[in-house]
């Protein structure tokens, strides 16, 4: 599968988002692909809005979810150079103090902007990288995920191998997780007011950093304009065993928040977030 996407990856960028365009028409217009879940999600989430501004931002959604698959299929081919052009980073100096410091240091984001575009962070700090995932039931198109993803070098660990390999790496690394998503077990101790609804949150993070003592920080990742994302790290905690029991998780559901504020559009609402 990965011959033919790279062959698209080839062409402009300009006409993959005429593809992209093209796309949007079909998802939104003909299909109506998870309509009725994005609406649902938003118009929740943002209650205080009027009709045409859930509708608005229902739009931006997919019109970002498009963009967002051509620069996929772009990056299957990009040269590292024009791929750096496509990122602001900001704070990242906190990530490099830690690693000198001799500790791991977890990276928590949500599914804001194009998460994908941190493929190229490898190839601009001397630092491991690990970006965590979870293995897709296509096989082939979990091999395309794979390939693209690692293509700068960074490292890709299955989800449920994460923790022996967190605990037993040696070599300060950076550990990237997307703990956006609804839970399979709903753990009450970690619910949180999020987006004017009762939420459950992966506890993952907070637990790994607890055994380990890894600073943990926050990715704030916007889209400044198409195909230019701003990526802004905040820290978390820099010694995850000082705090109290859910205090990481909190501090990391209260900026995913403000990360999706800043830019309504940007986060990925078609996923069934609140089904439990």
């Amino acid at each position: 599968m990965f011959l033919p996407v790279y062959l698209l990856s080839l062409l402009p960028m300009s006409f993959l988002y005429g593809l992209s365009k093209i796309t949007y028409l079909f998802l939104f217009h003909l299909f109506a692909y998870r309509k009725p879940v994005v609406i649902q999600n938003i118009s929740r989430s943002f209650p205080e809005k009027q009709y045409w501004e859930v509708d608005a931002t229902v739009k931006d959604f997919y019109h970002s979810f498009c963009d967002n698959l051509a620069e996929i299929v772009k990056s299957a081919s990009i040269p590292a150079l024009r791929q750096k052009e496509k990122v602001r980073l900001i704070g990242f100096e906190l990530v490099t103090n830690q690693i000198k410091q001799g500790k791991h240091v977890i990276a928590s984001m949500g599914h804001c902007g194009n998460w994908e575009i941190l493929n190229i962070l490898p190839s601009l700090f001397d630092t491991d990288m690990y970006a965590v995932y979870k293995p897709l039931s296509v096989k082939c198109v979990d091999r395309l995920f794979l390939k693209i993803r690692s293509r700068f070098g960074m490292n890709l660990i299955p989800d449920k191998s994460v923790a022996r390999h967190l605990m037993s790496n040696r070599i300060p690394s950076l550990y990237f997780f997307l703990a956006d998503q609804c839970p399979a077990v709903v753990n009450q101790t970690y619910r949180f007011d999020f987006l004017h609804q009762k939420t459950s949150v992966f506890p993952g993070v907070e637990k790994l950093a607890g055994k380990t003592g890894a600073c943990v920080v926050y990715l704030h990742n916007v889209r400044i304009s198409r195909g230019l994302y701003r990526i802004e790290c905040r820290e978390i905690t820099a010694d995850s065993r000082s705090v109290d029991a859910t205090e990481i998780t909190r501090r990391y559901v209260r900026l995913l928040e403000q990360n999706i504020r800043e830019n309504p559009g940007g986060w990925l609402w078609s996923h069934k977030r609140w089904k439990r």
